[in-house]
Formats: structure tokens, C-alpha cells, sequence
């Protein structure tokens, strides 16, 4: 594998999970590399945070195994930036930790540690089943990202509706059927319109928002 120190080494291949790895000790790079590609993965090494980053940008891994201690940035804290900004799920690489040390590194999103001096092919389980969860953790945000989207747009036709309800004076089945069939000729989603026109409506009550009544301004009787 060629290697060149500061440089990100990538082996593409479609359909392969993607793993980084990011550690100062280029050997131990390489090695973990090159298990991990005959285990059947896609490997991006890096040497440094700022790499690890750029190439999570740039390439979303399915999991990163970071040393804690590496240049430019504690790894801890890397791991936390790679989560936070590109989702990716991370193993800790460090040395023998205790019990507090292991609970911080949970509480600040890692899925695990792995405990140098590596043996390799011992820490394969451990990476798998990493990848498992990460697997399972992405589907859990997607399915909430959906369900958000979903819950959106319900309420965003809702209010719509309700809307067109008052001004037409329709009822809810009119003013829905008048929405769709807008939808419809406009060859958009009823979600989508329903949005466009509170958003109108938003608009104009803030050019028109009144900061106090104007004198001559009575206010409705309510008849018991």
C-alpha cells in the first residue's frame, strides 16, 4: 500500500462499508488497513484531525477509529466533531483506560475503545459489531428525520386547509379537495403548497403587524 506521511491512502469500492482510520503511527495505520481491506471493508488512513475531518466532508465513513491522542486535537474531541458534524459513529484507539476514562469516552458519543497494543485480528468482533450499531443508529435518524418530515407537513396541510376553510367558507373536504387539486395542476406535493401558503400568510401578517390598535379601534362585543 503506498503510503505518503500527512496524506490520506483510499481503497474505493463500491458497496464496501467504509471505515477511517486516523492515527499518528503510520505503521499502525497501514496494518489495521490492510486487515481491515482483507476483512472485506474500504479504508481511508489519516495521520492527522484536520484530515479526518476533511475527509468526512468529503466522504461520509460508516465508522472512524481514532486515537486519542493525535496531532492538532485531542481524539476524544475529534471523534465528538465527526459525529456532530457528519454523523459518523467512533471507536476510541488509546491506551489501557480506566473506568471513569471509559465513561467519558461513552458519555461524548464514542461506541467503544479499542486498547492498544492492537491484536488485530481479535478486534475484528469489535468492529463489527460497531459497524452494526452504527448501522442500526442511522436508521433510527433516518426513521425519525421521516417521521418529523412527515408530522411537518401533516400539520403545514392542516392549517392550510383551515385557512382556505375561512376565507372561501368551505368545509374541511372542499378546502382539502381545493388544496389537492391546486397541487395537482401545479405538479407539486400538497405538503409543499400547503407550506408555500402559510408562509404568504406569515409574511403579510408581519408587514401588517400592528404595534398598538389604531384609535378608532372597537373591539367585538362577545353576547353571552
Amino acid at each position: 500500500m503506498p503510503e505518503a506521511k500527512g496524506v490520506a491512502v483510499h481503497d474505493r469500492k463500491q458497496g464496501q462499508r467504509h471505515i477511517m482510520v486516523v492515527d499518528k503511527d503510520q505503521q499502525l495505520v497501514a496494518e489495521l488497513s490492510d486487515s481491515l481491506r482483507a476483512a472485506g471493508y474500504r479504508v481511508t488512513g489519516v495521520a492527522t484531525g484536520d484530515e479526518a475531518l476533511e475527509v468526512a466532508a468529503q466522504d461520509t465513513p460508516d465508522l472512524a477509529v481514532v486515537d486519542t491522542r493525535i496531532p492538532g486535537r485531542a481524539g476524544v474531541r475529534l471523534g465528538s466533531q465527526l459525529h456532530e458534524r457528519s454523523g459518523v459513529p467512533y471507536l476510541c484507539l488509546s491506551g489501557p483506560v480506566d473506568r471513569e476514562t471509559a465513561a467519558q469516552v461513552a458519555e461524548q458519543g464514542a461506541l467503544g475503545y479499542l486498547v492498544k497494543p492492537l491484536a488485530i485480528q481479535q478486534i475484528m468482533p469489535s468492529i463489527a459489531a460497531a459497524l452494526t450499531r452504527s448501522s442500526d443508529i442511522r436508521r433510527l435518524r433516518e426513521n425519525t428525520s421521516q417521521l418529523d418530515s412527515a408530522l411537518s407537513g401533516a400539520r403545514a396541510v392542516s392549517m392550510a386547509v383551515g385557512l382556505l376553510m375561512m376565507r372561501d367558507r368551505l368545509n374541511r373536504e372542499q378546502a382539502l379537495e381545493l388544496l389537492r387539486s391546486n397541487a395537482r395542476t401545479q405538479r407539486r406535493s400538497v405538503a409543499d403548497l400547503a407550506a408555500e401558503l402559510l408562509n404568504s400568510v406569515e409574511n403579510i401578517y408581519k408587514i401588517n403587524k400592528l404595534e398598538k390598535p389604531p384609535a378608532d379601534f372597537r373591539r367585538p362585543v362577545l353576547e353571552a
